[in-house]
């Protein structure tokens, strides 16, 4: 179940999924929750949310160069 969008100043909205949490990981200043890092670290190429995650990872780059 999804934690409603309350203010926390120690929760970021992770990039992959869009819910609040307050463990992951930032890189390049956008955020990952611990829940999806495992997901993509688990994921194998030929899985069909491989692309999902690749697509959703994109966002990091495209921030970081803009």
């Amino acid at each position: 179940m999804q934690k409603p969008l309350q203010q926390n100043l120690n929760e970021d909205v992770c990039i992959v999924c869009n819910v609040r949490r307050s463990a992951g990981i930032h890189i390049w200043g956008q955020f990952i929750c611990d829940v999806c890092e495992r997901n993509i670290v688990k994921t194998e190429v030929s899985d069909e949310k491989y692309y999902y995650y690749i697509q959703k990872l994109k966002k990091i780059w495209l921030e970081a160069t803009s």
